[in-house]
Parts: C-alpha cells; structure tokens; sequence
C-alpha cells in the first residue's frame, strides 16, 4: 500500500497523467471545432416571406437561401390569394433557421372544393337553409310561386340554371329556392272546378 502512495507521488505518475489531461483536452477542442465546421455552428439562414408566391417563385427563392421544402395539399381556398400561390409557411417568415432546413408550405387550390346540395326538396324554407348553411351553401334569393305548401321548397336554382339534390356546387356558393306562396296554383284551380 505505501508503494502505491509513492508511485501516486511520483514524477513518472505525475507526468503521465498531465499527458493524459493535455490529450483529452486536445480531443475535446478538436472534437468541438469539427463539429462547429459541420453543424454550421452560429450561422443561420433567416426564412423568407413566401406569401402570395407562386409554387414556382418559392422553389426558385428557397433553392436561393439553401433551405429545402415540402408543399403540402390546402383543402382551404381563400380568394384574397391567387390560385396556387402560398397561403402559409412553417416555420414562418423571419425565423432563424439552419442552412438546409425543411420548410413546409400550404398552397391555395384553384377554386373552394365542391359539396353536394342536400335534398331540400318539399322541406321548410327555414330547415332548407340551415341544411344548405351546414354543408357550406348560402341562400341569396327566396322566390315565391303559386303551390300549396306555404314556405315548402319546390326547386333550387344556381345562377339562374336548376339544380337537383345530389349535385355538387363549389363551397360558398349562393342558391336560390322556389317556395310555395300557400296560394292553389292555377292548374290546379282549373282541375278543380272541371271536376
């Protein structure tokens, strides 16, 4: 045991382990300044404003700055933007970022996805619209004909052309329905009085 106290005391000792603290250090410095070389250590890319951009313009100015991209399928159209373009970015615009980071990028679709007008046919004005508000649908016009039934939904017309339940029309879109005025049509009345 005293043998070992005096080696730890030793010149030999003490120059083998200044040796051994001096390498792990070195290795530690050139360990870090490799991995500050690779990692681009305190250099950042800042992300641009790709709003409003066609597809096309923001491959061009991402490829640019070294940041790679994805673009991901928009289900929401927003007509303040032009078709196509960008309607939102993640991480977003002015973000410091590393060189080669991944972007992600919503774009506008051409026009509002299509729904199918539900069937309102002989249903209550006030149900027929709240039906049509639910699957994205507005009421622009009620026009009133002669038929029996007082506020019934006979017909639905968009832009002027009918339309039957089943067929598809492009979200927001604005319909018009053809109630009944509670009023005996004249047909009718004539079938009547023959009878």
């Amino acid at each position: 045991m005293k043998d070992f106290f005096n080696f730890l005391r030793s010149k030999t000792f003490l120059i083998q382990l200044g040796l051994a603290l001096l390498a792990v250090i070195l290795i530690c410095f050139i360990t870090l300044q490799w991995l500050k070389g690779t990692t681009n250590h305190g250099e950042f890319v800042e992300v641009p404003d790709f709003s409003k951009m066609s597809v096309q313009e923001m491959r061009k100015t991402a490829e640019d700055v070294g940041l790679r991209y994805e673009v991901l399928d928009s289900t929401n159209y927003n007509p303040e933007y032009p078709r196509f373009s960008i309607l939102d970015q993640n991480p977003t615009a002015g973000t410091k970022v590393k060189d080669n980071r991944k972007i992600y990028f919503t774009v506008n679709p051409s026009g509002y996805k299509k729904v199918t007008v539900p069937n309102i046919i002989q249903v209550t004005q006030r149900n027929a619209t709240s039906m049509l508000r639910a699957v994205g649908l507005d009421v622009q016009r009620v026009t009133y004909v002669d038929e029996l039934g007082k506020d019934m939904v006979y017909q639905m017309k968009h832009k002027g052309k009918y339309v039957k339940p089943g067929d598809k029309l492009p979200k927001t879109s604005k319909v018009e329905l053809i109630c009944g005025n509670g009023t005996i049509p004249n047909s009718a009345r004539i079938q009547a009085q023959s009878d």
